[in-house]
């Protein structure tokens, strides 16, 4: 993902910009070492890249949506609007045919059953969202990185959260 995101910048001068040899660089795009939590923050900021930012996300945590690239799927920002809108549906009738007023450590196996479809809608919705987020930000030429800090300042403002970024 890193080669693909220099595009014709040379891993000299990458690095150079990034105080690192031209061999790290060429170790972390041939996935011989893990790219620093500190260079991958400054990587996502310079090229403000969704699916880099996405990947990278997904990376350290191996959590959260990752970068949807297979054989089937269509990034055109209609197509991800419209399955966007489907999943939100889908989960939001998920979440609210669940009831959650009973202990969840007391659920009978098939309340777990049903609780757990009902996550899995949540995680497709959440997916779904992100590349939305993702196709419109690169498409309309909107900072990525720029979205998300604007929510977290929002966040913070409301007491939701203890600072920005």
């Amino acid at each position: 993902m890193l080669k693909e995101i220099r595009g014709e910048q040379t891993q000299l001068s990458l690095g150079l910009e990034l105080n690192l040899t031209r061999e790290t660089i060429s170790k972390y795009e041939n996935e011989r070492s893990k790219v620093p939590t500190d260079i991958s923050r400054t990587l996502v900021n310079k090229y403000d890249n969704p699916k880099f930012a996405m990947t990278i996300r997904n990376e350290y945590t191996g959590t959260g949506p990752k970068w949807l690239d297979g054989p089937n799927v269509d990034l055109h920002r209609s197509s991800v609007k419209e399955k966007t809108v489907e999943e939100l549906q889908e989960a939001l009738e998920s979440i609210v045919g669940i009831g959650l007023a009973k202990p969840l450590k007391k659920l009978q196996h098939f309340e777990v059953q049903n609780v757990e479809a009902m996550l899995q809608e949540a995680a497709e919705a959440m997916t779904a969202l992100d590349h939305f987020i993702a196709v419109v930000c690169k498409e309309a030429e909107i900072s990525y990185t720029g979205v998300w800090d604007k929510h977290y300042r929002s966040l913070a403002s409301a007491g939701y959260i203890g600072g920005a970024k």
